[in-house]
């Protein structure tokens, strides 16, 4: 049980910290609206990469391609000094996605290429 009478701890936080804090917050908020807002726009143009593809019955998955993007990205992230790892991690996660995407789009469209597929693809 907690004592009413207590200080809580933010008021023990210096109010520089605190101003310091608020803003780094409000600088993390404003940069995850614009992943979100990124996202969107990427989906937008995968999805007309979906359409196009059940047009000419294409696969949905492009693995020469992925592998391709994948070490593009792991070498933007190092010089980002973000973890590559984590740059793949969050990049396979997006072409999961996306083929799920292009499988639905395939199906609706009866293309050939409609059956679920397991391995991965479709930047």
């Amino acid at each position: 049980m907690t004592n009413s009478n207590a200080p809580d701890a933010r008021d023990a936080v210096d109010p520089a910290v605190r101003a310091e804090l608020g803003r780094l917050r409000d600088s993390i908020d404003n940069i995850d609206a614009a992943v979100v807002h990124m996202l969107a726009e990427r989906f937008k143009c995968t999805q007309q990469v979906g359409h196009l593809k059940a047009h000419h019955a294409l696969p949905p998955a492009d693995p020469a391609r992925e592998a391709r993007q994948i070490e593009r990205l792991r070498e933007l992230a190092e010089s980002a000094k973000l973890d590559p790892a984590f740059a793949e991690k969050l990049l396979n996660f997006i072409i999961s996605e996306v083929i799920r995407h292009h499988e639905q789009i395939a199906a609706d469209n009866s293309s050939p290429w409609g059956s679920p597929r397991t391995e991965s693809g479709g930047v």
